[in-house]
């Protein structure tokens, strides 16, 4: 068994048990799904048993292989650990991180300025996605934004968000003719995220606004359309802190009044497990902790 079984089958075995995808599976050993398919029914046989459940659109493992997985993954983490250690000089060195895509363009790549110095032999890839309502990437980090402490095993809390009312500097000059106090939201519309549409109700019950009544609400499906569209005039939008400050420091955004919106959300780096034996990784977790330091208190939950 151990001399006809080969190490490919094994190794494609334990990333379609930890996906529960023989699609993503092929995507991330760079194969077809039939030939992930084809290792796992070769695997299967030379076992006499079956490892997964085939439904129409997923796998699940079965209850012989998650006990087979549970003893050949360590088995294959110390055996990769140890190639690696002898081949470190040779192997190419990337770190992936999938993160929200406003929170990517506004804060996290101007924080990156310095890192190809430091780290040359470390290629970054970095995976973008709208909202927190988007599928989640296999990559080796992940920042999400989210009311409590992922499940992962190792999360890094980064800080906390607020929410401040934005507009252009010229819908800033023109409300200036109206009556300076909270009423004149309801005079134009009012713009926010769709996987937030009740944020300005929450704000206007945190700012004591009573019988909130706004005229119009305008949904867009990213923050970075929401920045926008405030910046272009449309209307009134909710603008996270401190993800958005350069967009005020600039005169690009006019802070309307000084109630924020609090929530319990923080932005959190999440480690995945399966990627720990990479050196590399901890370099580039170490550079995101140092570089948002400053934001919050930030602290780690593990």
């Amino acid at each position: 068994m151990a001399v006809h079984t080969p190490l490919r089958g094994l190794r494609c075995f334990c990333v379609a048990a930890e996906c529960l995808s023989f699609k993503e599976t092929a995507s991330q050993l760079y194969l077809t799904p039939s030939a992930v398919s084809h290792q796992i029914k070769q695997l299967e046989e030379s076992l006499g048993f079956s490892l997964f459940e085939r439904q129409t659109r997923a796998v699940i493992l079965t209850a012989e292989g998650r006990r087979f997985y549970q003893a050949i993954h360590p088995v294959l983490h110390t055996l990769s650990a140890t190639v690696a250690e002898f081949c470190q000089s040779k192997r190419e060195q990337v770190v992936s991180i999938t993160l929200p895509e406003f929170f990517a363009s506004e804060f996290f790549v101007p924080r990156l300025v310095g890192w190809s110095t430091q780290y040359p032999q470390v290629n970054l890839r970095l995976e973008t996605v709208k909202s927190r309502q988007d599928p989640s990437r296999h990559t080796d980090l992940q920042i999400v934004l989210a009311s409590s402490k992922p499940t992962d095993k190792t999360a890094y809390q980064l800080f906390a968000i607020s929410y401040v009312p934005a507009c252009s500097p010229e819908l800033f000059q023109r409300l200036q003719g109206e009556p300076a106090d909270l009423p004149l939201l309801e005079t134009v519309p009012l713009i926010v995220h769709q996987a937030r549409p009740w944020c300005w109700h929450q704000w206007a019950d945190q700012a004591g606004y009573d019988d909130f009544r706004p005229r119009q609400i305008i949904q867009l499906d990213s923050m970075f359309s929401v920045a926008r569209a405030a910046q272009q005039g449309l209307g009134i939008a909710l603008i996270p802190l401190p993800i958005s400050q350069s967009w005020f420091d600039s005169g690009t955004l006019v802070r309307l009044f000084d109630e924020e919106l609090h929530t319990r959300d923080h932005y959190y780096l999440v480690q995945h497990e399966q990627h720990q034996q990479k050196p590399e990784i901890q370099l580039l977790i170490d550079w995101i902790l140092a570089g948002f330091a400053k934001c919050n208190n930030s602290g780690t939950d593990e």
